[in-house]
């Protein structure tokens, strides 16, 4: 006999097999912060997230540092900038072309200045300018400061939106910034508008630069100098299917 209602339902509640956790233990794992280089970086973003064979357009390619750990004969690259002529703006490539798009822009206004005469880029930033600009006026006519980095970064994203397959990743480095005296959280303008363009944001990276940086001619101090950047992962959606996109992906 059963002693109480309670236990008879116990007694024929179907039983359910415990959930065993598959895996292992570990604290080896790809972290999201790195107190690191870009190249150190980026080698683990590509090995989470980048299947073995994958076509890559990388269209600021420069002088190829984000690759400096990668074993590229794993990947079928093609690596392009302003500097040979192709404009991450306006890509040479067929619709639904590749598998992976990287874009690694100038994040700082003063390289996009309309006055070549008025554009940052000297002294250690050199390579910067010799990389992403072709030693003319880059943004005649665009939109100026803070604005001009924006402008490149989004209409970027629509060519790698178009360029790219479905389901195709996208990888941004960009910086957040001060700039005409305000703050710019540009990581965040640059995830809004790629989520409505019809990419899901999979991952972000934070790079903590390992030296300090110093500023010159510093009369007072408004902001936090910027010693961080990102890398953010975008995974291409079908429209039909964006607004259901989730974790799981």
């Amino acid at each position: 006999m059963y002693d109480t209602y309670t236990e008879l339902l116990s007694e024929n509640k179907p039983r359910i097999a415990k959930r065993v956790q598959g895996g292992v233990s570990t604290s080896n794992v790809i972290m999201s912060a790195h107190i690191s280089g870009n190249a150190d970086v980026f080698a683990q973003i590509i090995n989470l997230h980048i299947p073995v064979g994958s076509k890559i357009a990388d269209v600021t390619y420069g002088n190829g540092v984000f690759w400096k750990n990668v074993d590229v004969s794993k990947y079928e690259l093609i690596a392009t900038d302003i500097a040979t002529g192709v404009d991450c703006r306006n890509l040479p490539y067929d619709n639904e072309s590749f598998d992976v798009l990287i874009l690694d822009p100038p994040y700082m206004e003063g390289l996009l200045r309309n006055n070549v005469l008025h554009k940052a880029g000297t002294s250690t930033y050199t390579a910067f300018r010799e990389c992403y600009s072709n030693g003319d006026e880059s943004n005649i006519n665009g939109p100026k400061w803070h604005k001009a980095v924006t402008d490149l970064y989004f209409k970027a994203g629509i060519e790698g939106f178009r360029v790219l397959k479905n389901k195709g990743i996208m990888i941004v480095k960009c910086q957040d910034e001060v700039s005409a005296n305000r703050q710019w959280l540009t990581h965040v303008e640059i995830i809004n508008y790629y989520e409505q363009l019809g990419f899901y944001t999979k991952d972000l990276f934070v790079v903590v630069r390992q030296n300090k940086a110093s500023i010159s001619r510093l009369v007072k101090q408004k902001h936090a100098r910027k010693n961080h950047s990102y890398f953010l992962v975008f995974i291409k959606v079908e429209n039909n299917k964006r607004k259901k996109a989730n974790l799981l992906l």
